[in-house]
């Protein structure tokens, strides 16, 4: 066996050189508003439901906390509400680490597209995240007009209930 003496040795990646300010410290979550039975869950479902009605392809929503906890879904589909509201929260874990790598603040919302359908993912507040799925026809610019209009009406919905901490 011959070896072949012309490939090309790539450099290696070198370590990182330490930085002179120090690292930003951990971010305390607030507490999780999974099962908070104080929650206008009424409300909240009617502007899950508008979503829905309103964009047609959507097959439905997940309220979920940034802890990756479901707090309520209208979701008509397969679909384990847990697993996305994990999703949604794991999305947004992403979104928060390229705004802060970046330099482009706080995360507000992100997109993927796959070959079947989409996930959108909302901020909603310190606490909450809505996460849209639907079909590969539903028209992504007109939920992203209406989707953030709903992710603050929950916000107001969320701020006018006092948490356990």
């Amino acid at each position: 066996m011959t070896t072949d003496k012309t490939e090309t040795v790539l450099p290696r990646r070198s370590a990182r050189t330490a930085r002179t300010a120090a690292p930003a410290a951990a971010r305390q979550l607030p507490p999780s508003l999974a099962g908070d039975r104080s929650l206008p869950y009424p409300a909240i479902s009617r502007e899950l439901a508008e979503l829905r009605h309103e964009i047609p392809g959507v097959h439905g929503c997940v309220l979920g906390g940034v802890d990756g906890l479901l707090i309520t879904h209208n979701l008509q589909n397969e679909v384990d509400p847990n697993d996305l509201a994990a999703l949604a929260a794991t999305t947004f874990g992403l979104g928060r680490q390229v705004g802060m790598r970046l330099g482009q603040g706080d995360f507000q919302q992100s997109t993927v597209r796959n070959q079947g359908g989409y996930l959108s993912v909302y901020a909603v507040s310190e606490q909450a995240l809505l996460a849209v799925i639907g079909t590969d026809a539903v028209n992504v610019a007109r939920l992203h007009l209406h989707a953030p209009g709903v992710a603050g009406r929950i916000a107001a919905l969320l701020t006018r209930v006092p948490t356990e901490a």
